[in-house]
């Protein structure tokens, strides 16, 4: 593949709802461009961009894929994004490097939950955009019932500059209501339209003008004077319009037909902007001052790493975009976020999972090297005399969470080593070890993206794991102060064991934690026991007697006690203080208690009464109410045990078009007919182990 200039280069992420046919039309792109030359197909699991055995098993994209091709005098880099919603973090990714965006919408389906969402990430990027409207080859394919739709969800400006002649078994091309020109499937002759769509395609086209000359003052007048409007003011005037983010061009095409495919293509190259019209990035210079710079080839370095993935033959492979300056093979560069130089090696050009090695990646372009030692997604590669550093990739926080259960020991030894490699390729996958717990706990997307991180971690790395529902990590604590006394007494030959002491257990606020102090006057306990009498409280604490979870929120007072100038002894005290303090709870006051997490909901306002309705059933508390970007804000305090799989729930009572937030709160009381089954839960789970 040739070398080409800053303004002739295309970056165009391609994003849709599950199943609209995202991964068929970049097929059909590669292929119409000449860069394949076989048309795969999903259901075969041939295509270029779905080459995972996990992509391949389930018929979905869950990874990007880098797909360059090129088309007349440009250079255009196709990437492929996942459209599941549990994969949200390749689909940000790709929104972040690229310069445009198509949204693939199915003439049958229409604007579903996925095209919104993707709609919502285009909003906050403000990235210039085409609709293609696909699948015009299925049954109840229906263009006018989409566009009105598309209209109503995003907004009048979304016109249609095409229309399809025809629709499932008749669709047999398409008309450019720019030029009045139809073509039939693949071919690019121009034909007369065909009487059958003649008077709506001069019915679409008039409107599209009125929606034009809007956006030109000039052009305006001249429309209101009467003057013709010719089809290069249209292009223009488009031209201008879509990369300002005025207007949004509706194409239509059938990806596995290959129709319109080229068309497609054509508006991309002619309407999206190339990296030199994107503009300036605003970067972040060595003395933490913002510094704008702009997209020269010969301008200082800065390329932003967007993914990092394992290729079986290359090894880890970090892919980037270099917004200014060039990144040579067989060079150094210095890693602005982590203060240190990396060696590259051979640099390459994915398409798919092939690849082909290049001497040079310049400003503007997309690029991948294997094997840098510190690089991470997210960080900025630069010059170190000249460091630059872009803004970072935001990714949502995961919000589902598994526990991991290693199936063999030998599973066990290599968790530790497989976990760091997988969350690098994953910045939406965190791990943790729950300390209250003990379990290593890995947080997703959703039960989808976890699921197919715990198979990826048997085929690549051969580690096995059973991923089960975290377990809630109760505590224990009392409601009333009570006192204690307990004496150990052990006599056998030579020295015996003595240790008596005498402790008051106080109810502490919420949060405090735990604490130990002493008040014993005279020398009642000898101040060298003391210490031991702290140490067996602290070890008793770790275990309580309603359910044997640890205690908290308590202040145990040591006050006064007994010792034996002979039998006494360190571990006699230690033994003593534990029994006295389970003596102590032993009385009747003691409680669980629960973690509450605080709840962010983000809905639209149609689902607010279903969403208050399941919280309540989860035991939860409403907390306040907001409205923000249109939808409603729900803030709520619910048990964590109600809300294990809330993404799934949520899922479901929103149509996916929900999402929230979780973080911990506080701990509280536990009510006594959820305690009585939590405690014998933990009984019989006792018992089991």
């Amino acid at each position: 593949m040739r070398s080409y200039g800053v303004d002739s280069i295309r970056n165009v992420v391609l994003l849709s709802h599950c199943g609209a046919g995202k991964t068929s039309l970049s097929e059909a792109m590669l292929f119409t461009s000449g860069a394949i030359s076989r048309l795969g197909r999903v259901d075969e699991g041939t295509t270029t961009s779905d080459y995972d055995p996990d992509e391949i098993k389930r018929k979905i994209s869950i990874n990007l894929s880098l797909l360059p091709g090129e088309w007349k005098d440009s250079k255009v880099n196709i990437i492929d994004v996942p459209g599941y919603a549990d994969f949200l973090g390749g689909a940000i990714s790709g929104i972040r490097v690229a310069d445009g965006a198509v949204v693939v919408v199915c003439a049958a389906s229409g604007v579903e939950v996925g095209t919104e969402l993707m709609w919502k990430q285009l909003e906050a990027r403000d990235l210039p955009r085409l609709i293609f409207i696909n699948k015009m080859d299925r049954e109840n394919a229906d263009f006018s019932k989409v566009v009105e739709q598309v209209q109503k969800k995003f907004g009048r400006h979304c016109v249609p500059v095409q229309l399809p002649i025809g629709a499932h078994a008749s669709f047999e091309g398409v008309v450019d209501l720019v030029s009045m020109k139809a073509y039939k499937k693949d071919s690019r002759d121009e034909l007369e339209i065909p009487a059958a769509v003649a008077g709506q395609a001069r019915s679409l086209h008039d409107k599209m003008v009125e929606s034009v000359v809007e956006l030109d003052d000039d052009l305006t007048n001249r429309y209101l004077e009467g003057q013709e409007v010719t089809v290069d003011d249209i292009r223009r005037v488009l031209v201008q319009g879509v990369k300002a983010g005025s207007i949004v061009p509706i194409l239509a095409g059938s990806a596995l037909q290959n129709t319109a495919v080229w068309c497609l293509l054509d508006a991309v190259c002619q309407y999206l902007p190339s990296p030199k019209e994107a503009g300036a990035v605003e970067t972040v210079n060595a003395t933490t001052q913002p510094e704008t710079v702009g997209p020269a080839e010969g301008g200082p370095l800065a390329a932003l790493v967007f993914m990092t993935s394992a290729d079986p033959y290359v090894g880890k492979v970090t892919h980037f975009r270099v917004y200014f300056g060039a990144i040579s093979s067989n060079s150094q560069v210095w890693n602005a976020a982590r203060g240190q130089m990396e060696r590259v090696g051979q640099l390459l050009m994915f398409r798919g999972k092939t690849q082909e090695s290049v001497a040079k990646v310049t400003a503007g372009d997309i690029g991948s090297v294997g094997k840098l030692a510190v690089t991470v997604s997210g960080d900025t590669l630069c010059a170190k005399e000249r460091p630059l550093k872009l803004p970072a990739i935001k990714f949502p926080e995961p919000v589902y969470s598994v526990a991991l259960h290693p199936k063999t020991k030998t599973d066990v030894d290599k968790l530790g080593t497989v976990l760091p490699r997988l969350v690098e390729e994953d910045p939406t996958i965190l791990v943790r070890k729950d300390s209250d717990t003990g379990e290593t706990v890995l947080q997703g997307m959703g039960d989808t993206h976890v699921d197919v991180t715990a198979e990826r971690m048997q085929r690549k790395f051969g580690v096995g794991v059973d991923l089960k529902t975290p377990k809630v990590p109760y505590k224990e604590t009392i409601t009333a102060m009570v006192k204690a006394e307990y004496k150990h007494k052990k006599q056998t030959g030579g020295h015996g064991q003595y240790g008596h002491v005498l402790i008051e257990v106080e109810p502490l606020p919420r949060g405090t934690g735990f604490e130990f102090a002493e008040r014993v006057v005279g020398g009642a306990v000898p101040r060298n026991y003391i210490p031991a009498v702290e140490k067996g409280v602290m070890e008793a604490k770790q275990e309580g007697v309603l359910a044997r979870y640890p205690l908290v929120d308590m202040k145990v007072t040591l006050y006064d006690g007994s010792a034996h100038a002979v039998d006494s002894s360190e571990m006699s005290f230690k033994i003593a203080a534990a029994q006295a303090l389970k003596k102590a709870l032993s009385q009747g006051h003691t409680v669980l208690l629960e973690p509450i997490v605080r709840l962010r909901v983000i809905v639209p306002e149609a689902f607010t009464g279903d969403i208050m309705s399941d919280l309540n059933t989860k035991r939860g508390r409403v907390m306040g109410m907001t409205q923000e970007y249109g939808s409603q804000v729900i803030e709520a305090q619910v048990p964590l045990a109600e809300v294990l799989r809330y993404a799934v729930d949520l899922r479901a009572i929103t149509q996916g078009r929900g999402g929230y937030t979780m973080e911990f709160s506080h701990y509280d009381e536990v009510p006594a007919y959820q305690s009585e089954k939590i405690i014998a839960e933990r009984a019989a789970e006792k018992e089991k182990a």
